[in-house]
């Protein structure tokens, strides 16, 4: 341990120097993100879609920012290890009192590891856990928003006052009918509460800040009563016209809020003051998310990326499993392993890939990036990248390593590189996902049960729903894809996965592209027999030419599955349903994509008396 001194004016100019960075960024951070609010009423979808890829690059280059005036103002880099000691020292002051601690704290992390060199780095130097609670943060500004509003209301006021909450965010654009969309607020809401008791307690809490994504805005809150806490949201929508506002459906309970706020999903854009006061009130609406997956719904995904790995740590050291090469077909591209105990998947890019993939490790990391940059729609996973990532060797089966050292050299070292004779294995580059269930296995255990369910109707009509529900979903997640301007590019079952909700979500990048840069072409008739018997090509193929009929042989093999899917999605194997949505998209359509069942929506309701 270093000693504890404060007497460096040094190093409290270097730990103000850090402060002053990250202050900058959060600035630029929240008035991006406020700016939403402004784009959603002026219904300026590019523009939201613009601002959305920007923000996620906000905070490399800050810290880029930060560590280059260190340089150049201190020679960080030069200073004794003492002075970093009495850096951090210095920098704890200065989170008292501070609104974001815990952002703070991974932002000096970030430009501390930038400037020193892992020979010369120790866990004195860096926050491994915080150092300031972020419990009962409060901004007492006169001035200040609240991080929460509650209501108080009557069963006779609940409709007025749902009114009010809506009202209190001060949108410019006027709503079509707001007491009418109260109103059917009001009868989702009373379906909940019949022949319920109003107690002594009974509001509503909702976060003083909408939620922007994508055409929507979001109100979040939850309805207590008693013991028993309701989490709900209301989407706000243009109406049909776009002239006018809507409330389009009511949202309830943690299954429909862990929909809205999917890992699968394009980030929010939220104006807080006291993010961490967010993400606790988001997490008693959601009790089974992980924090790291809050904050990155929130846009702040470098602390999701913290919280993910103190997780991650803290899993290794109360687990004794091991790594192991992951269940499922293996890529030509990605090499997938996983820890069983472990919820996540980790990837990483294969050295070579055998011919017919054509592509390099730059192609595949700038489509990963476009997928981190991209409106996810619900239908493709939401991935947290990492560089030289040390694991205890002890905890890889030999067989994973085999295979790392076959397709991935370049990936892989192997050492005591802290010199304490402990053994690592270190990955110079993976991704990590969300593990999902892969559609084909998925579809393989239904066929088994349908199978072995011969003898018992039961278990035979529940293995062919199981078919029909995930071939539904395959169809529409693609379909929603390409509402996203997404072309999947290679649509194999084993290229998608199954939630825990039953949603199929697409997780292998290397050859998307967008819908506008394809050219969907009917195949030519052929020219005379010999082209119709012929087991070649026998037209000519672009590089970006692709040929929906042609699908059918490689994903309609089982009789189950071509049914439901003729039934619900032949237009997928049709040139002409891709060109028409490539065409919208090229004049400058931007789809609707909803979060929720399309029953959900109020449109299809009467006007309640």
């Amino acid at each position: 341990m270093f000693p504890q001194r404060l007497d460096s004016p040094l190093a409290y100019d270097i730990a103000k120097a850090m402060m002053d960075g990250f202050n900058r960024h959060y600035r630029l951070f929240r008035t991006e993100s406020a700016r939403a609010k402004h784009r959603f009423e002026t219904a300026d979808w590019h523009g939201q879609q613009r601002a959305q890829r920007e923000r996620i690059e906000f905070y490399d280059l800050r810290v880029k920012e930060a560590t280059a005036r260190l340089e150049k103002e201190f020679k960080a880099h030069e200073q004794a290890m003492d002075v970093w000691q009495q850096v951090k020292l210095h920098y704890i002051g200065l989170l008292v009192d501070h609104r974001q601690p815990e952002l703070a704290e991974t932002f000096f992390n970030s430009v501390t590891t930038k400037i020193l060199h892992r020979t010369h780095f120790h866990n004195d130097f860096i926050f491994v856990r915080p150092a300031v609670s972020t419990e009962y943060i409060e901004n007492d500004e006169p001035a200040a928003r609240p991080t929460y509003r509650a209501y108080y209301p009557t069963r006779d006021t609940l409709g007025e006052t749902l009114v009010r909450i809506v009202d209190n965010f001060q949108l410019q654009k006027p709503f079509e009918d707001l007491p009418r969309d109260a109103g059917y607020v009001l009868a989702a809401i009373g379906a909940r509460l019949t022949q319920v008791t109003l107690r002594a307690n009974f509001q509503i809490q909702v976060l003083s800040s909408l939620f922007f994504r994508n055409k929507g805005a979001y109100v979040v809150g939850k309805i207590i009563n008693g013991f028993n806490e309701v989490p709900f949201a209301l989407p706000i929508l243009h109406g049909k016209a776009g002239e006018r506002l809507v409330i389009d459906a009511c949202l309830f309970g943690e299954d429909e809020l862990q929909a809205l706020f999917s890992f699968a999903r394009a980030y929010f854009m939220v104006d807080m003051e006291i993010p961490s006061a967010y993400v606790q009130f988001l997490r008693s609406l959601m009790p089974r998310k992980p924090r790291n997956e809050i904050y990155n719904a929130l846009g702040l995904a470098k602390q999701g990326k913290t919280l993910f790995y103190r997780d991650f740590l803290y899993h290794l050291k109360h687990s004794s499993d091991k790594f192991r090469i992951a269940p499922g077909i293996k890529g030509m591209v990605m090499l997938v392993f996983d820890l069983p105990s472990f919820p996540y998947v980790f990837k990483l890019i294969k050295d070579w890939y055998p011919p017919p993939k054509d592509t390099t490790r730059e192609q595949i990391k700038g489509k990963y990036l476009l997928v981190k940059q991209h409106d996810r729609v619900g239908r493709m996973a939401d991935t947290l990248e990492y560089s030289e990532v040390a694991f205890s060797r002890d905890r890889f089966e030999d067989g994973l390593i085999d295979e790392i050292r076959k397709f991935a050299p370049s990936q892989l070292e192997i050492g005591d590189r802290d010199g304490d004779g402990r053994e690592e294995v270190v990955i110079k580059h993976l991704y990590i996902e969300r593990r999902m269930i892969p559609l084909n296995i998925y579809l393989q255990e239904a066929f088994d049960a349908g199978l072995a369910g011969a003898a018992d109707p039961t278990r035979a009509v529940h293995a062919k729903e199981q078919i029909e529900q995930a071939v539904l979903e395959y169809g529409n997640a693609i379909k929603d894809l390409v509402a996203a301007n997404i072309f999947p590019g290679d649509m194999l079952w084993k290229n998608f996965g199954v939630t825990r909700h039953g949603k199929v979500v697409f997780y292998d990048y290397d050859e998307i592209e967008y819908i506008t840069d394809c050219n969907f072409r009917k195949v030519p008739a052929p020219r005379n027999e010999e082209d119709e018997m012929s087991g070649e090509i026998w037209y000519s193929v672009g590089p970006r030419d692709v040929f929906p009929e042609t699908f059918a042989p490689f994903l309609l093999g089982n009789p189950a599955v071509r049914e439901v899917f003729m039934k619900h999605h032949a237009d997928l194997l049709d040139a002409g349903f891709w060109q028409t949505h490539k065409e919208r998209i090229a004049a400058g359509y931007v789809h609707d994509v909803f979060p929720y069942e399309r029953d959900k929506r109020f449109g299809s309701m009467a006007v309640p008396a």
